[in-house]
């Protein structure tokens, strides 16, 4: 087997807020409209409520929709969580599904990651209403994202892999030194 490859081979910008894309990540896309919860604590997942990301010692996930959910874990599980997962809920009609090679990651990290997310997408970021732990799907420019704020200077962001590179190109664009335009200050 062949060790995965990023969309974007590591790229990084520097700028007032760095742009990196992350290293390969496993993803499981989870659509199910019965009860997750034991399914998930099973595997040492925790569920988040809604809007939420958690994360624990098996990895984390997120909440997608009121019947999906993203879950995010080392990639040589991928295999492991998805049979664990079939068993659990093989009475229940779900879909699990591994995306990881469909998806790319970018972190951005700086003080002022508000404003970069909040220059890209239709989503308030002020401290306060949007705070780490919660997850957004929306769109940023012209393309579909997932985003949550990891703590007060870190956002980690899903796109798919087909727009990894104009999701980097975006987000290092506007976080160039100079393209400041004090949000949140």
């Amino acid at each position: 087997m062949s060790d995965p490859v990023t969309a974007l081979n590591g790229a990084r910008a520097q700028g007032y807020v760095t742009v990196t894309e992350a290293p390969p990540i496993g993803m499981i896309t989870l659509r199910c409209r019965g009860d997750v919860g034991p399914a998930l604590a099973g595997l040492n997942l925790p569920l988040p409520g809604q809007r939420r990301i958690e994360t624990g010692a098996g990895g984390g996930v997120a909440w997608m929709s009121p019947d999906e959910w993203l879950i995010l874990i080392p990639r040589d599980r991928v295999g492991a969580v998805l049979a664990g997962l079939a068993g659990a809920l093989q009475d229940v009609p779900h879909l699990a599904v591994d995306v990881s090679d469909a998806r790319a990651v970018l972190w951005l990290e700086g003080d002022k990651v508000r404003e970069v997310i909040a220059k890209a997408a239709p989503v308030d970021m002020a401290p306060g209403v949007f705070e780490p732990g919660e997850v957004r799907r929306t769109r940023a420019g012209q393309i579909a994202v997932a985003f949550w704020m990891v703590d007060a200077r870190t956002v980690e962001l899903v796109c798919f892999r087909s727009v990894a590179r104009y999701a980097f190109d975006l987000f290092a664009t506007l976080s160039q030194p100079g393209a400041e335009v004090g949000l949140f200050d």
